[in-house]
């Protein structure tokens, strides 16, 4: 897999934004698999009792999911320049477990790697697999499909 560099913001591969982005940093990114990091503050949406709700959960996996198909709507030197303007949407839960749910304080590592993609000029069709852990703790597992589609001005 190859590492992101230190420059790259993971808003250039995702169009959400605070509160709702649910992604810290990108670890680690290659045209199959990404890697995300997010730590639960207990500012964070969908954080009740000091711990974070499944729907916070699946949306975290889905977020790091999309980054693998969003970068395909990037060129390497656009990284720092404008952002292209896409738009994402889960199309299909095809399954999810979730094992446990973190707590305040803790940082969760996504690891999603592509299964397939039919790809256009303008969309993307896309089923991600994808894990969720602390530490040694596996808190969710699970396959999703999204589209993603640029918009156009």
């Amino acid at each position: 897999m190859k590492s992101t560099m230190p420059h790259i913001d993971i808003k250039n591969f995702l169009p959400h934004r605070d509160p709702m982005l649910f992604v810290h940093q990108l670890v680690a990114i290659s045209e199959e698999e990404a890697t995300t990091t997010f730590t639960i503050r207990e500012d964070t949406l969908f954080v009740t009792n000091g711990t974070f709700a499944e729907s916070g959960l699946i949306e975290n996996a889905a977020q790091s999911c999309s980054a693998i198909i969003g970068q395909r709507f990037f060129e390497e030197d656009d990284y720092e320049g404008e952002r292209t303007k896409v738009i994402g949407y889960i199309s299909a839960i095809k399954k999810v477990q979730i094992h446990a749910l973190p707590e305040v304080g803790q940082q969760i590592v996504t690891q999603a790697q592509l299964v397939n993609t039919m790809q256009t000029e303008a969309f993307a069709v896309s089923t991600v697999q994808c894990t969720v852990s602390h530490e040694d703790t596996l808190l969710l597992e699970g396959t999703l499909n999204f589209i993603i589609h640029e918009v156009t001005p």
